[in-house]
């Protein structure tokens, strides 16, 4: 089939509260959820993509709706519940970091199964992009994104597959046998070190990324927050360094760094070269609140490059 795509992405999209001053109940209502954001993430760089979701037939969902309208995103991969909603998230911010809660239990998206999966979609795209969350949100949606990841391999589709680990949404043995199951599927396994060090029991870098290959994943991009990045695809490594930037808010900074790679890879960078875009990406989105809002143009990228 015509690859006339670049990224599809599959999972579970949210209206955001985001907390602007730690400590009051001041919010910025924005837009979430990681497969969306690296679907925005891509097209804002260029990509040709389209989302696959469930949405409540709610003004929360309508709102998404026409996010991706503007965003360039395709939506013909989306249906919408009547009897379900949309997603609802709170980030606040402390002393620890941003810390995330959900309203999101029984979500349209929740009740996604693999009888509702848009194939058609998936087959004419160069990368299929799924995360953790997109198997965690139900047993049904785990089946689904399976699917789409089997459907993917069929059609000579690229797998992308970012770890994405929300302990809150699952058990830890129930993580770790769904994930490293994904990551077998993988071509392009894309974890934070804080994820994989749960999950694999290593702390150092090289021995996270030397797992990572041997559950099978081909490539392999290790996202060390404000230290960069490694990439390795199985012959060699490379250490991206991090950007030095005033951050404001991390909330998303991976969906962007996942989003800009996988843009980069399918216009033909190379492993390396798409993950110091994506490095740079992602030290733009940081110095903005929100998950959605601050994701760069490709021109702001290459300037800091």
């Amino acid at each position: 089939m015509e690859k006339t795509l670049d990224v599809a992405a599959l999972g579970e999209a949210m209206l955001e509260f985001n907390q602007t001053h730690p400590g009051e109940p001041r919010y910025l209502q924005g837009f979430g959820g990681d497969t969306s954001n690296a679907v925005i993430a891509a097209a804002r760089a260029g990509a040709r993509t389209a989302y696959l979701t469930r949405l409540g037939q709610d003004k929360f969902g309508d709102e998404l709706m026409a996010l991706w309208q503007r965003e360039g995103v395709a939506t013909s991969g989306i249906e919408r519940d009547a009897q379900a909603p949309t997603g609802i998230y709170f980030v606040t911010h402390g002393a620890k970091g941003h810390e995330f809660n959900y309203l999101r239990a029984g979500s349209a998206a929740s009740r996604m199964t693999p009888q509702w999966l848009p194939r058609d979609v998936v087959r004419r795209s160069k990368i299929l992009h799924v995360s953790g969350i997109s198997l965690a949100i139900s047993a049904s949606a785990r089946d689904t994104a399976f699917e789409a990841m089997a459907q993917a391999r069929e059609a000579g589709t690229l797998v992308s597959f970012d770890s994405n680990l929300r302990l809150k949404l699952w058990s830890l043995d129930d993580a770790r046998a769904a994930i490293t199951r994904a990551i077998a599927m993988s071509d392009l396994f894309l974890p934070s070190v804080d994820d994989v060090n749960v999950l694999s029991g290593h702390s150092d870098p090289g021995a996270i990324i030397d797992w990572s290959h041997s559950l099978g994943a081909k490539q392999v991009v290790l996202k060390l927050g404000g230290d960069g990045a490694i990439a390795s695809d199985g012959t060699r490594r490379e250490k991206i360094a991090g950007h030095r930037v005033d951050m404001v808010d991390a909330t998303g900074a991976g969906d962007c760094f996942c989003g800009n790679l996988l843009a980069r890879i399918a216009k033909g960078d190379s492993l390396f070269d798409a993950a110091r875009y994506a490095n740079a990406a992602a030290a733009i989105a940081v110095q903005g609140f929100g998950a959605v809002a601050p994701l760069p143009r490709p021109e702001q990228v290459r300037a800091l490059l």
